[in-house]
């Protein structure tokens, strides 16, 4: 059993690419596929735009198979990232706790739309009928 873990950074080298990846070969026993979706943030139209075989490369071990042993990378978890703005923490702030659309402590299930569904059904055939859709 390998000593990789989820979550490390490692080195490797680009032993081989197709185009839904790219092989890195992490030591002599180990060999790692970079997904293309995890070259780069956004749309790679091809991984040859970013990789080359014989590319020295850091990368992060996203999951290791506990069957097979393959081992998934990211090179999209390393990218440099700009530093924060004042406004960007400013929003973090904001938004950093879940945000629930309903009120988790009221258990109305579906009564609302059963008491509301047949005015609605009722404007929307008016509506219809005046030609407003």
């Amino acid at each position: 059993m390998s000593d990789y873990r989820i979550g490390m950074r490692v080195h490797g080298r680009v032993t081989g690419i197709q185009p839904y990846g790219a092989f890195v070969t992490l030591d002599g026993e180990h060999q790692g596929l970079i997904h293309i979706s995890e070259c780069h943030e956004g749309y790679v139209k091809s991984i040859t735009e970013y990789l080359k075989v014989g590319q020295a490369v850091d990368v992060v071990i996203l999951d290791i198979d506990e069957y097979t042993g393959k081992i998934s990378l990211s090179l999209r978890c390393i990218e440099h990232q700009p530093h924060p703005t004042v406004n960007d923490l400013e929003i973090y702030k904001t938004f950093r706790h879940k945000h629930f659309w309903t009120n988790r402590h009221v258990h109305a299930g579906f009564e609302p739309i059963a008491t509301h569904l047949a005015g609605w059904t009722a404007d929307s055939l008016n509506r219809l009928k005046a030609g407003e859709y």
